[in-house]
């Protein structure tokens, strides 16, 4: 490995723990980053399902981050195996960068030191998704000790602390699926290790952009910040008593 090689690999090392460092601020540039804003949003679920005794529609919320989170744990347990199978085309790959231009190749020992760091990172994001769905199934389980609505109302205290356990553990969850992702994520910049050290960096300062981007900049940031409905929706109640717009009756469960 040159010199270069090893400035890129801190280099790749210190942005990813600068870039994981600002998402556990509050801010940036005085913008809450989409994560934060997200943790309200989970707070506001678990506190609305407080006041309905249906919970058929949270527990389907439930099962579909679990299932999100299983599928980005296997899709790690593959890569990690398409690593090992790398490992052994160490010829064949020789044989193709040698007649690409731009390509700085080390020889079999660095190349399979970057395919091993490759995996590291597959089987790190694996950890992590591993943990969410454990977390996730904890989260279930605690979300079935929320009282139900009558019960809720006799004693709102208790009500209150088995939501809170329930919003802890779900973005502790949340936080590791994070972080998992985004380790999948940053393997797209790892990658640029195998043209040359330069790309590397190009490659990875890009992705930590358009993360950052999507945390602060985004429109879906700003599809979850409170803002007020336009001003020209006009919401009214249905009244009971009055017939609906084709001349019948509203019937009475209605």
């Amino acid at each position: 490995m040159t010199t270069a090689d090893y400035i890129a690999l801190a280099f790749f090392a210190w942005v990813w723990v600068a870039y994981s460092w600002l998402l556990h601020g509050r801010t940036f540039f005085g913008r809450t980053s989409l994560t934060h804003a997200m943790t309200e949003r989970r707070r506001e679920w678990i506190y609305n399902s407080l006041r309905r005794d249906l919970k058929m529609i949270d527990t389907q919320i439930m099962a579909g981050l679990q299932n999100g989170t299983a599928f980005f744990a296997s899709t790690s347990i593959f890569a990690i195996g398409s690593c090992f199978a790398l490992l052994g085309a160490t010829e064949k790959v020789d044989a193709v960068f040698a007649d690409l231009p731009f390509v700085f190749h080390g020889g079999h020992a660095v190349f399979e030191m970057k395919v091993g760091g490759l995996a590291a990172l597959f089987g790190y994001a694996f950890f992590k998704f591993g943990w969410s769905y454990r977390l996730f199934n904890y989260c279930t389980i605690l979300f079935g000790s929320i009282p139900m609505m009558r019960d809720s109302e006799r004693d709102i205290i208790a009500a209150e602390r088995a939501a809170e356990r329930v919003i802890r553990m779900n973005v502790i969850a949340g936080s590791n699926f994070n972080e998992g992702l985004r380790a999948i994520f940053l393997s797209i910049g790892y990658l640029g290790w195998f043209i040359n050290p330069y790309v590397f960096m190009l490659t990875t300062a890009i992705v930590i952009f358009v993360l950052a981007r999507r945390q602060f900049f985004s429109e879906a940031r700003l599809a979850i910040m409170d803002a007020g409905p336009p001003s020209s929706l006009h919401l009214s109640a249905i009244r009971r008593d009055m017939p609906s717009s084709d001349g019948r009756d509203l019937p009475e469960g209605l």
